[in-house]
């Protein structure tokens, strides 16, 4: 590395960051890109099956979201065993999914289809994360229509 004053220095690592912290800074100031970021990942998993890379995504908006300690204390498991779930190859409990979700402030939905689409493929396309309220005391898993 060429000869860089500290300040300069500063500046100049401030230019190469990791994805990652790019996603954190983007998820934490920007909570419907997270929302989006999600619901991409689900679609993935729903089209291919792809557990560890929903789960990737998953932990990755946990970690902006104020990290596995904090979401794990809030739904009431240790934080190893959330950090293991979102490591692992296959899919969480959904009632320990939905937990995740509503300490994040997310909800499954249900969309119907149309007649032509009720392929087992194009049904699993059509569940989607949305966001929900966040002033609510018990958020919960609801079907919503479109």
């Amino acid at each position: 590395m060429r000869n860089i004053r500290p300040r300069k220095l500063k500046a100049y690592m401030r230019e190469y960051r990791t994805w990652e912290e790019i996603l954190m800074e983007r998820f934490t100031s920007d909570w419907e890109e997270a929302i989006g970021y999600l619901d991409v990942a689900l679609e993935e998993y729903q089209e291919d099956g792809d557990t560890p890379f929903f789960l990737m995504g998953l932990q990755n908006v946990v970690e902006a979201r104020g990290g596995v300690s904090e979401v794990a204390k809030k739904i009431g498991i240790a934080p190893q065993v959330l950090s293991d779930m979102l490591s692992s190859e296959e899919a969480p409990r959904i009632d320990t999914f939905s937990a995740i979700l509503a300490v994040l402030g997310c909800r499954f939905s249900i969309q119907p289809l149309e007649a032509t689409e009720c392929s087992a493929g194009s049904v699993a396309r059509e569940t989607s994360i949305v966001s929900s309220e966040l002033s609510s005391p018990n958020p919960e898993v609801s079907v919503e229509k479109r």
